[in-house]
């Protein structure tokens, strides 16, 4: 029979500060002129300065997970690594204004999780991957509006597309 919430022994942890202290409370007056949504694009315009540099920061991470990959050779953790850096950029890619390399880091990803085993992966495919990456941010290649940028997104994908087919669907039932 399993064990029970009363059967077993558990320990409550409180915070060690309540964070209601570090939180001043709005008045009525001010709670009615408050707008979050205007406060929190403020708060956005004053960090926006550093995303080029957050970006860049985010790309050496993908370039050195690379590097680890070239030195070290394709491995589950090398792998894991560089899926790691390239999913983190496609995350963070909007928010901080570059768009289409969180669109060439989500094709990349989608690469990276179709594959069945690291060995599989197309070292060559990768390496433009990456490369692609650092290009577009070095060149702030951030939106729809820098043609070559479209165009190599848009070459990724095909050839990722045509690469992947060669694998038959993962069956989800089973």
């Amino acid at each position: 029979m399993a064990d029970t919430a009363k059967d077993q022994e558990y320990e409550i942890v409180s915070p060690p500060s309540d964070l209601r202290s570090k939180v001043r409370e709005l008045t009525p007056r001010e709670a009615k002129k408050f707008d979050p949504v205007k406060a929190a694009e403020a708060a956005l315009g004053r960090l926006s300065q550093h995303f080029g540099n957050w970006m860049d920061n985010e790309t050496k991470a993908l370039m050195s997970a690379w590097g680890e990959i070239q030195s070290e050779g394709m491995s589950e953790e090398t792998l894991a690594k560089l899926y790691q850096a390239a999913h983190n950029i496609k995350g963070q890619a909007l928010t901080l204004g570059f768009p289409l390399v969180g669109r060439v880091a989500a094709s990349f990803c989608h690469l990276i999780e179709t594959v069945p085993t690291p060995e599989k992966l197309p070292l060559t495919l990768t390496e433009r991957y990456v490369e692609a990456i650092r290009a577009m941010v070095i060149e702030g290649a951030k939106d729809e509006a820098n043609k070559t940028g479209v165009e190599l997104l848009d070459t990724l994908e095909n050839v990722t597309t045509e690469f992947l087919a060669q694998f038959p669907p993962k069956d989800n039932e089973g």
